[in-house]
C-alpha cells in the first residue's frame, strides 16, 4: 500500500477536523498532509500524528502533488476548487451537495456500492449525512425483501450545521437557565429546548432540499428509482448524532426477527434492540461510534409487509468524515 499525499479542504471545520482524526485512527497511509481553509484561518495550526501543521489558504494552486483531496468546505467552495484539484492530478472525495446527483460522479457508501468508485472521473461524492445513516440500514433490508415505499422522519443534531451551531445550542441553553435573552444567529428560531421542522431551503413541492436529498440520493445509491420516499427532516437540540424513524413497505414479508438477523450480518450496522430492558438506539450512544445503531424493529400492521425501525448514527463520523475516508481507502 503506497503512501499518499493528502489535502483536507475545510480542515478547520467540524467535519474537516473529524477527517483528520479518522485518517489518524485508521492509519491511512499519509505521506504528507496539507491543511486548507479560508483566508481567515491561515496561520492556525492543526495537529496530525503529533505534528503541528499550519493551515494554508484554499486556492486553485493548492493541489500540486496531491493524490487525494478530501473536501469538507461546502458546496460553493467545492464547485470553485474541485476542478483545480482534479486538473492537478488529485482524486476529490467531496462531502458537499455540489456533485452528488451528477450522472458522471459516483455517489458512494462503501458498505453498499463500493464498486462504483472505479467509475470516477476525478470526483467521488459523499452522500448527505441523514441519507448515509438511513441507507446503511435499509439497503440490506431492501436486498432481502425489496422496499416499495419508505417514510422517514429525521431528528438531526446541530452538528449537521457545524461548529457554530453546536456553540449556539450551548450558549442558548446556558442563557435559558440563567434567565438571560436568547441570541439567535445560526438558526431562524431558538434551537435550545425546541424543534425546527426546517432543514435546507423550502422547494415548490413543500419539501425542503434536505428532504429531497433522502429520496434522490437514496435512489441513486441503492440503484432503484422505483422506491417511493417521503421524508420530514427535523433539527433537534442534540449536540451530535442523528436519529431517524423509518417506516418501510416491503414487497414481501420480513418478520422483525428476520430483519434483526439481516441487520446483524450487515456491515456498518449494530443491532441495539431490547426495548423490554430499555435498550434501543440513542444519539448519546451513537456518538463516537463508527456503526449505525438500529432498533425498535417491529411490524407495521397498517400495511401488508410493513416494518418500523429507529436508527441513530454519528453525523460527523459515518454521516460525513468516516464515509469519506472509507472512500479514500477504496482508492488505495
Amino acid at each position: 500500500m503506497g503512501e499518499k499525499n493528502v489535502a483536507v479542504a475545510g480542515a478547520t471545520g467540524a467535519v474537516g477536523t473529524e477527517m483528520l482524526k479518522v485518517l489518524e485512527q485508521r492509519n491511512f497511509p499519509v505521506k504528507n498532509i496539507k491543511m486548507l481553509a479560508s483566508k481567515r484561518s491561515v496561520g492556525k495550526k492543526l495537529t496530525f500524528r503529533g505534528e503541528d501543521i499550519p493551515v494554508e489558504e484554499l486556492s486553485d494552486d493548492s493541489f500540486s502533488g496531491i493524490d487525494i483531496a478530501l473536501f469538507s468546505a461546502g458546496a460553493s467552495r467545492s464547485k470553485e476548487f474541485a476542478s483545480s484539484a482534479v486538473e492537478a492530478g488529485a482524486v476529490v472525495v467531496d462531502n458537499s451537495s455540489a456533485f452528488r446527483l451528477n450522472d458522471d460522479v459516483p455517489l458512494v457508501v462503501p458498505e453498499i456500492n463500493a464498486e462504483r468508485v472505479k467509475d470516477h472521473r476525478g470526483i467521488i461524492a459523499n452522500p448527505n449525512c441523514s441519507t448515509i445513516i438511513a441507507v446503511v440500514v435499509v439497503y440490506p433490508l431492501h436486498k432481502a425483501a425489496q422496499i416499495k415505499r419508505m417514510v422517514v422522519s429525521t431528528y438531526q443534531a446541530v452538528s449537521g450545521t457545524g461548529a457554530a451551531a453546536m456553540a449556539e445550542l450551548d450558549q442558548q441553553s446556558r442563557a435559558y437557565f440563567a434567565n438571560e435573552p436568547i441570541q439567535k444567529e445560526v438558526y431562524p428560531h431558538q434551537i435550545a429546548f425546541n424543534l425546527l421542522p426546517h432543514i435546507g431551503d423550502f422547494e415548490e413541492n413543500g419539501y425542503t432540499s434536505e428532504e429531497m436529498k433522502m429520496r434522490n440520493e437514496g435512489r441513486k445509491i441503492m440503484e432503484d428509482d422505483s422506491i417511493e420516499v417521503s421524508c420530514t427532516t427535523i433539527r433537534v437540540p442534540v449536540f451530535r448524532a442523528h436519529s431517524e424513524a423509518i417506516n418501510l413497505e416491503l414487497a414481501k414479508d420480513l418478520s422483525p426477527d428476520q430483519a434483526r438477523q439481516v441487520l446483524a450480518d450487515a456491515p456498518g450496522v449494530k443491532v441495539v434492540d431490547d426495548p423490554e430492558n430499555n435498550v434501543y438506539p440513542m444519539p448519546l450512544d451513537a456518538t463516537g461510534q463508527d456503526d449505525v445503531l438500529a432498533g425498535r424493529i417491529r411490524r407495521d400492521d397498517s400495511v401488508e409487509h410493513g416494518l418500523d425501525l429507529w436508527v441513530s448514527g454519528d453525523q460527523l463520523l459515518k454521516g460525513a468524515a468516516l464515509n469519506a475516508v472509507q472512500i479514500a481507502e477504496l482508492l488505495l
